[in-house]
């Protein structure tokens, strides 16, 4: 049964959507993912890809399954996800940002950012799913103080998940998918330190500036997979230990890491 526990916090590199269909040590943390938080009544899933203007919610209740990329296998795009919605929920989130502009849609869906996550945690899509949008408008301090108002979902059993990457600059795993180097660079690698070193000391502050750093610009090109770090860290306290479920590089500079709050 569901659980009204306080629920952990999420946050899961999802990197490849081929991670929905192939057999690999991600996938196979997504799938271990489930066993690590109790069962939610319902996940609030914040994903990279949904960036657009202004903070929106999806209220349908029989989201489609987006799949919003190109150049991938068939079998990739024959993936359905049918996790139902839950209305109730997306009420529930728009009057906890009514100050800050939300609403409701019903031209969106899931993408890959929560499906390729979701479909290894939950395969039987029984769980419910709202999608939050980034409001590609907000510095990354008003996106921590919007998420600072979804803290109370996790007293009623919601599972708040972050799908971004702690490292993604395609650019550079693109050269290196095509040059055969998957070394991880330097920067890379001290970035994904320097972020687990503020979250064990429950700086988030320092959290919020690191994309403007000399490594952050490198790590994030464009912020969108980055914010929803930001988000998971600001459903969180400083009651919240901090774990790291997956770990590890992909492509040489793609930080797979997941981190759990709770």
């Amino acid at each position: 049964m569901p659980t009204t526990q306080r629920m952990p916090v999420l946050f899961v590199g999802h990197g490849s959507p081929m991670n929905a269909i192939e057999d690999n040590p991600w996938s196979r943390g997504f799938a271990a993912l489930r066993e690590l938080v109790p069962r939610p009544t319902a996940v609030l899933a914040i994903s990279a890809h949904w960036f657009v203007d202004g903070t929106w919610l999806t209220a349908e209740p029989h989201p489609q399954t987006i799949h919003d990329f190109g150049g991938f296998p068939r079998a990739l795009f024959e993936v359905e996800y049918p996790a139902p919605g839950r209305a109730a929920l997306a009420t529930r989130v728009r009057d906890l940002l009514r100050e800050r502009g939300a609403d409701l849609r019903t031209d969106w869906g899931l993408d890959h950012g929560t499906w390729s996550v979701l479909c290894r945690m939950y395969p039987d899509a029984d769980v419910p799913v709202v999608q939050l949008s980034l409001d590609r408008r907000l510095s990354p301090r008003a996106h921590l103080e919007l998420a600072r108002d979804l803290a109370a979902l996790r007293d009623e059993g919601v599972l708040v998940l972050g799908s971004g990457n702690v490292t993604h600059n395609l650019r550079d795993a693109f050269r290196r998918m095509q040059t055969g180097d998957h070394e991880t660079p330097d920067w890379a690698r001290r970035f994904d330190g320097e972020l687990t070193r503020a979250l064990e000391q429950h700086d988030d502050a320092a959290i919020v500036a690191m994309s403007a750093t000399d490594d952050g610009r490198l790590a994030h090109p464009t912020p969108d997979h980055w914010l929803p770090l930001i988000y998971a860290l600001g459903a969180t306290d400083e009651r919240d230990a901090v774990s790291y479920p997956i770990e590890g590089f992909d492509i040489g500079s793609l930080s797979m890491r997941a981190v759990r709050w709770g």
